[in-house]
C-alpha cells in the first residue's frame, strides 16, 4: 500500500475525511490502473460513513467499479443502496438496469428503466437527458426479444423528444423486423431523409440494392462510431517485428461473436480443422456468449488456440492479438451482431480481412481484403468496395456434417395442405419489403393452389402479414407460418417445400445453403450489391444457375411457371441430388484449400510491402448522393441507369463545390451530361415488374 493510500485510509478510520476527497483519491487510483485499491477505499469509507448524506455517490461509484470486476451481483446491491438513499439519483437507476441486463435478467432491467421514466418530474433539460437514456436502453434491449413493439414505442418516444441518431437507428431495425411498411414513417419530428441518414450499414442492405451507398454508409459509420483509436499498431511496427522473428507458420485468427449455434456458426463449423497445419496456426478470438453448445465445443476443439475475449476490453483484446503474433486477422462480424469493430481499428495484426459476416464493403482504412467469388463480386463491381477483392470458387463455406433430425415429416404434420404448391420463404422477416411482398402475392394469385410458407414471427407480425395479403387480394389462409424448431428439426422439414423464393435486396445466405442441401431449388434475383448476389452465387455453385434472374419480371414469371409445372420442379431437385457430393457449394475441402492459397498470397503481399491501401475517396459525398436518391417509390435494383444517376449527381455537386477525382465514377472533370430517364411509378397493389 502506498503512503498516500495509507494516509487516506487512516483519515477515513478517524472520521477526518470528506466523501469528495475520497472520490478524488479513488479517481486518482483508477487513473493509475489501481482499481482494486479504489474499491478498497470506497468499501472502507462506507464502513464508517454509511449514514453520510453523500453515501449514495460512494455507493454509485462502488457499483461502477464492481462492474469492472464483473461482480454484477455486488454492483446491484451498491446501486440499490444508492437509490434507497436518494431515489431521484437517476444515473443509479440506469446503471442498475444495465447490470440486470448483464446478469441476463432483461425483465428486471426494463422494469427498472420504466420505473425511472415514470417517476421523472416535469420536463427539464436534465430530466429529458435521463428519460432519453432510459428509453434508449429499453428499446435496445427489447429489440432482440418478443417485445419488439414495446421497444419500438420506447424509441419512438425518445426520437420525438430529441431525435438522437442512435435511437433512430435501432427504431428502424425494429420496424424492419416487424414488417411495418413503409419502414421510414410512423414517428413525429424527423424527416424521412433524417431517418434514412441514421440507418445503420447492416439495416441498409435490407432496404436497398445500392452498393455505392453501402460502401459510403460503412465509411460514415466507421468515422462516427469508431474513428481513429488512441491506441493502435501501425504497419511499420509489424514490419519491425517481422524482421527479428524466427521462421514459423503463418498465424491466422478469426474474430467473431458467432462461434456458437448461429447461422454463421453452422456454415463454418467444419472448416477450421481443414486448414493446412504445416503452413498455418489457427486462433479463434471469441466474443460469443458462452453457450457450450455443439458448434462452440467443436470450434474449440478444431482450432489450435481458443481465446475467450467476452469480458476483455477492446484495447486489451488488441494487445493480446498483437502479443500473440497474429499475422492475418479475419473479421467474421463486420457491422453485424455483437461486433467489436474497435478491435480491428487498432490494427493488431499486419493483415486484416473482411469475410462472411457482413455482406458488403466495410469502408474502413484497416480492412485490406474482402473475400468473395466471381459471382458475388464480378470484376466490374469492384468499384463498390474499399478492400482489395480476392476470390474463392464459392465464397461461402458449408458444414457437410450438419445435423438433420430423423423425422418423417408429412404436409399435414407441418400444417401444410397436402396437394398445395409450397413456396418456401424462410428468410428472416427483416429481409421482407413491401415491393417483394407484392411480388409474392402476384405469384400466389397466378398459382391457384400455391401457399407461402414462412417462419413464425409471432402472432402480431403473422397477423400483419395476413392483412398485407388481403390488401393484394390473397386470402390469409394461404400464408402459413412454420413454428420455430431447433435447427436439426427445422432442416428436416425443408423437403416439404417445392420451391424456395428468395428476397431482395438482401437475399438468403445460410438459409439458401440449407434449402439447397435439403434438395429444395432456390429462385433468386441478383442485383449489384453483395447481399443481393449471395443467393445467386450459391445457386450457381450448386448447379442451378438458370434459377438466377436478373429482373424482377423474370423472377415472378419463373416462379409462376415452376409453380404450375411439377415436372420442371422435380428436374431441379434431381439436379441438386446429383450435384450435392461434388458441387463447389458443398466442397469444403476445396474451399479451404483455395482459402489457404489466398492467405499465403496475402502474407506474401505483406512481406513484399504490397498490402493494398483501401480507397476511401469522396465517400462522404457518395453517402449524401445515395441518401438523396433513395425513395420508397422506386427500387434501386431495377434502375438500369444506376451509374448515370450517381454521375448526374456528381456533376451537380461539382458545379457547387469541386469534387476531387476518385477511381470509381468521378475522373475529376466534367464529362458530357447524359439524360437520366425517370422510372415510372408502379401500379398500386401489384408487384413492381421490371423495377
Amino acid at each position: 500500500m502506498s503512503n498516500a493510500l495509507a494516509e487516506v485510509m487512516s483519515q477515513i478510520a478517524s472520521g477526518k475525511i470528506e466523501a469528495t476527497r475520497v472520490i478524488a483519491a479513488a479517481d486518482s487510483l483508477t487513473a493509475q490502473g489501481a482499481d482494486a485499491d479504489a474499491l478498497g477505499l470506497y468499501r472502507t469509507w462506507l464502513q464508517y460513513n454509511a449514514d453520510n448524506p453523500l453515501a449514495y455517490a460512494i455507493q454509485y461509484n462502488l457499483g461502477v467499479l464492481l462492474g469492472k470486476f464483473n461482480d454484477h451481483a455486488g454492483a446491484v446491491e451498491a446501486f440499490k443502496a444508492a437509490i434507497a438513499q436518494r431515489p431521484e439519483f437517476y444515473p443509479a437507476h440506469i446503471n442498475l438496469g444495465s447490470t440486470y441486463e448483464r446478469l441476463g435478467s432483461t425483465p428486471d432491467a426494463v422494469t427498472q428503466w420504466l420505473g425511472m421514466v415514470n417517476q421523472l418530474p416535469g420536463i427539464t433539460g436534465e430530466t429529458v437527458t435521463y428519460k432519453v437514456s432510459a428509453l434508449k436502453q429499453i428499446g435496445r434491449v427489447l429489440e432482440h426479444t418478443s417485445l419488439e413493439e414495446s421497444g419500438e414505442d420506447a424509441l419512438r418516444q425518445c426520437i420525438e423528444l430529441v431525435q438522437p441518431s442512435d435511437a433512430m437507428q435501432h427504431w428502424i431495425a425494429i420496424r424492419q423486423k416487424l414488417c411495418k411498411w413503409p419502414v421510414l414513417s410512423g414517428v413525429t419530428g424527423p424527416t424521412r431523409r433524417q431517418l434514412f441518414a441514421a440507418m445503420s450499414p447492416h439495416c441498409l442492405v435490407f432496404h436497398t440494392d445500392d452498393p455505392l451507398l453501402h460502401l459510403a454508409r460503412g465509411y460514415k459509420y466507421y468515422k462516427a462510431k469508431i474513428g481513429r483509436p488512441k491506441v493502435f499498431f501501425d504497419r511499420d511496427s509489424h514490419r519491425a517485428a517481422l524482421a527479428g522473428r524466427p521462421k514459423r507458420r503463418i498465424r491466422i485468427a478469426y474474430l467473431s461473436s458467432y462461434f456458437r449455434e448461429h447461422a454463421h456458426g453452422y456454415l463454418t463449423a467444419e472448416m477450421y480443422k481443414l486448414h493446412d497445419r504445416s503452413r498455418f496456426e489457427v486462433y479463434a478470438y471469441s466474443c460469443s456468449r458462452r453457450s457450450g453448445d455443439r458448434i462452440q465445443t467443436q470450434v474449440m476443439k478444431d482450432v489450435d488456440h481458443w481465446v475467450d475475449i467476452l469480458d476483455m476490453s477492446d484495447e486489451d483484446v488488441a494487445k493480446r492479438i498483437h502479443a500473440d503474433g497474429i499475422d492475418i486477422l479475419i473479421d467474421f462480424n463486420g457491422y453485424t451482431g455483437e461486433a467489436r469493430p474497435a478491435i480491428m481499428a487498432m490494427r493488431p495484426a499486419p493483415v486484416a480481412v473482411n469475410w462472411l459476416g457482413y455482406p458488403g464493403s466495410m469502408g474502413t482504412p484497416y480492412h485490406d481484403y474482402v473475400i468473395a467469388d466471381d459471382f458475388t463480386i464480378p470484376a466490374v463491381f469492384e468499384k463498390y468496395y474499399s478492400e482489395k477483392v480476392v476470390r474463392l470458387p464459392c465464397y461461402q463455406p458449408n458444414d457437410r456434417r450438419r445435423l438433420v433430425a430423423d423425422i418423417k415429416w408429412t404436409r399435414e404434420a407441418a400444417g401444410l395442405p397436402a396437394n398445395a404448391v409450397v413456396f418456401c420463404g424462410f428468410n428472416g422477416l427483416q429481409k421482407f419489403t413491401a415491393p417483394m411482398w407484392a411480388r409474392f402475392m402476384d405469384i400466389l394469385s397466378r398459382v391457384p393452389n400455391g401457399v407461402l410458407w414462412l417462419l413464425d414471427g409471432g402472432e402480431r407480425i403473422n397477423e400483419r402479414l395476413r392483412q398485407e395479403a388481403i390488401k393484394h387480394g390473397v386470402t390469409p389462409d394461404r400464408i402459413i407460418f412454420a413454428p420455430k424448431l431447433i435447427n436439426a428439426e427445422h432442416l428436416s422439414r425443408y423437403p416439404l417445400a417445392d420451391l424456395f423464393l428468395d428476397t431482395s435486396p438482401c437475399g438468403a445466405h445460410t438459409t439458401a445453403s440449407d434449402a439447397l442441401w435439403m434438395g429444395v431449388p432456390v429462385l433468386t434475383v441478383a442485383g449489384r450489391g453483395f447481399a443481393s448476389r449471395v443467393c445467386g452465387s450459391l445457386a450457381v455453385a450448386a448447379g442451378l444457375g438458370d434459377l438466377v434472374c436478373t429482373t424482377f419480371e423474370d423472377y415472378v414469371e419463373k416462379a409462376v411457371e415452376l409453380g404450375n409445372d411439377k415436372r420442371r420442379r422435380n428436374a431441379y431437385r434431381e439436379t441438386l441430388a446429383a450435384n450435392r457430393a461434388t458441387c463447389d457449394l458443398f466442397d469444403t475441402d476445396k474451399l479451404v484449400s483455395h482459402l489457404d492459397a489466398l492467405l499465403v498470397r496475402m502474407w506474401d503481399d505483406f512481406v513484399a510491402d504490397q498490402v493494398p491501401v483501401p480507397d476511401l475517396s469522396n465517400l462522404e459525398i457518395y453517402d449524401e448522393i445515395g441518401t438523396d436518391l433513395d425513395s420508397d417509390a422506386v427500387e434501386m435494383l431495377g434502375r438500369t441507369d444506376y451509374l448515370d444517376l450517381y454521375g448526374a449527381q456528381l456533376r451537380d455537386y461539382h458545379r457547387h463545390c469541386p469534387v476531387p477525382p476518385d477511381a470509381r465514377l468521378w475522373p475529376g472533370k466534367m464529362p458530357p451530361s447524359k439524360p437520366v430517364a425517370k422510372a415510372a411509378a408502379p401500379a398500386k397493389g401489384k408487384a413492381r415488374k421490371g423495377k
